[in-house]
Protein backbone atom coordinates (compact mmCIF):
# COMPACT_ATOMS: atom_id res chain seq x y z
CA UNK A 1 0.00 0.00 0.00
CA UNK A 2 1.49 3.31 -1.08
CA UNK A 3 1.34 6.13 1.42
CA UNK A 4 2.05 9.73 0.49
CA UNK A 5 2.85 12.24 3.21
CA UNK A 6 2.99 15.94 2.42
CA UNK A 7 4.60 18.46 4.76
CA UNK A 8 6.07 21.94 4.87
CA UNK A 9 2.94 24.04 4.67
CA UNK A 10 2.18 26.94 6.94
CA UNK A 11 1.31 30.59 7.17
CA UNK A 12 3.39 32.94 5.05
CA UNK A 13 3.07 36.58 4.07
CA UNK A 14 2.44 37.61 0.48
CA UNK A 15 5.71 37.59 -1.42
CA UNK A 16 7.16 34.94 0.84
CA UNK A 17 8.39 31.44 0.03
CA UNK A 18 7.74 27.89 1.15
CA UNK A 19 9.07 24.50 0.13
CA UNK A 20 6.68 21.59 0.39
CA UNK A 21 7.87 18.01 0.68
CA UNK A 22 6.18 14.78 -0.27
CA UNK A 23 7.60 11.46 0.84
CA UNK A 24 6.32 8.10 -0.31
CA UNK A 25 6.40 4.78 1.48
CA UNK A 26 5.48 1.38 0.17
CA UNK A 27 6.60 2.13 -3.39
CA UNK A 28 9.56 3.71 -5.10
CA UNK A 29 9.06 7.03 -6.85
CA UNK A 30 11.96 6.33 -9.18
CA UNK A 31 10.88 6.21 -12.84
CA UNK A 32 7.49 7.72 -11.99
CA UNK A 33 6.57 11.18 -13.22
CA UNK A 34 5.04 13.01 -10.25
CA UNK A 35 2.69 15.91 -9.75
CA UNK A 36 1.52 18.49 -7.26
CA UNK A 37 -2.12 19.43 -6.89
CA UNK A 38 -4.04 21.88 -4.74
CA UNK A 39 -7.54 22.16 -3.47
CA UNK A 40 -9.37 25.36 -2.57
CA UNK A 41 -12.21 25.19 -0.04
CA UNK A 42 -15.32 23.79 -1.66
CA UNK A 43 -13.54 23.17 -4.98
CA UNK A 44 -12.20 20.20 -6.88
CA UNK A 45 -8.53 19.36 -6.58
CA UNK A 46 -6.53 20.93 -9.44
CA UNK A 47 -3.22 20.04 -11.04
CA UNK A 48 -0.51 22.61 -10.32
CA UNK A 49 2.73 21.22 -11.74
CA UNK A 50 4.44 18.01 -12.79
CA UNK A 51 7.95 16.62 -12.94
CA UNK A 52 9.29 13.90 -15.19
CA UNK A 53 11.20 10.87 -14.05
CA UNK A 54 14.36 12.62 -15.28
CA UNK A 55 13.81 15.60 -12.99
CA UNK A 56 12.61 18.03 -15.64
CA UNK A 57 9.44 19.99 -15.08
CA UNK A 58 6.84 18.78 -17.53
CA UNK A 59 3.94 21.06 -16.70
CA UNK A 60 2.81 24.00 -14.63
CA UNK A 61 -0.35 26.04 -14.71
CA UNK A 62 -0.05 29.61 -15.96
CA UNK A 63 -0.74 31.18 -12.59
CA UNK A 64 2.36 29.61 -11.01
CA UNK A 65 4.82 29.78 -13.93
CA UNK A 66 8.01 31.45 -12.85
CA UNK A 67 7.06 31.13 -9.16
CA UNK A 68 6.72 27.40 -8.44
CA UNK A 69 9.40 24.79 -9.11
CA UNK A 70 9.12 21.03 -8.72
CA UNK A 71 12.14 18.92 -7.90
CA UNK A 72 12.75 15.38 -6.74
CA UNK A 73 15.24 13.31 -4.80
CA UNK A 74 14.75 9.66 -5.66
CA UNK A 75 17.27 8.60 -3.03
CA UNK A 76 14.91 10.07 -0.43
CA UNK A 77 11.82 8.86 -2.29
CA UNK A 78 10.59 12.44 -2.20
CA UNK A 79 9.40 15.27 -4.39
CA UNK A 80 9.37 18.94 -3.52
CA UNK A 81 7.46 22.06 -4.49
CA UNK A 82 9.35 25.30 -4.10
CA UNK A 83 6.92 28.21 -4.04
CA UNK A 84 8.22 31.76 -4.37
CA UNK A 85 6.46 35.13 -4.47
CA UNK A 86 3.39 33.56 -2.89
CA UNK A 87 0.04 35.27 -3.35
CA UNK A 88 -3.14 35.09 -1.27
CA UNK A 89 -4.78 33.17 -4.13
CA UNK A 90 -2.25 30.36 -3.60
CA UNK A 91 -3.93 29.58 -0.28
CA UNK A 92 -5.02 25.94 -0.51
CA UNK A 93 -4.27 22.42 0.65
CA UNK A 94 -1.46 20.96 -1.44
CA UNK A 95 -1.12 17.31 -2.41
CA UNK A 96 1.34 15.23 -4.38
CA UNK A 97 0.71 12.11 -6.44
CA UNK A 98 1.89 10.27 -9.49
CA UNK A 99 1.43 12.11 -12.79
CA UNK A 100 -1.20 9.57 -13.81
CA UNK A 101 -2.69 6.38 -12.36
CA UNK A 102 -3.04 8.07 -9.00
CA UNK A 103 -2.17 6.38 -5.76
CA UNK A 104 -4.36 6.95 -2.69
CA UNK A 105 -4.20 10.63 -1.78
CA UNK A 106 -2.39 11.78 1.32
CA UNK A 107 -3.91 14.30 3.68
CA UNK A 108 -2.10 17.22 2.11
CA UNK A 109 -0.47 20.22 3.69
CA UNK A 110 -2.18 23.55 4.25
CA UNK A 111 -0.62 26.67 2.75
CA UNK A 112 -2.04 29.99 3.88
CA UNK A 113 -0.81 33.22 2.33
CA UNK A 114 -1.94 36.21 4.33
CA UNK A 115 -0.63 39.38 5.88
Amino acid sequence: QVQLVESGGGLVQPGGSLTLSCTASGYTLRSNPMSWHRQFPGKERELVAGIGSDGSMIYSIDSVKGRFTVSRDDAKNSVFLRMDNLKPEDTAVYFCNRWNYFWPWGQGTQVTVSS
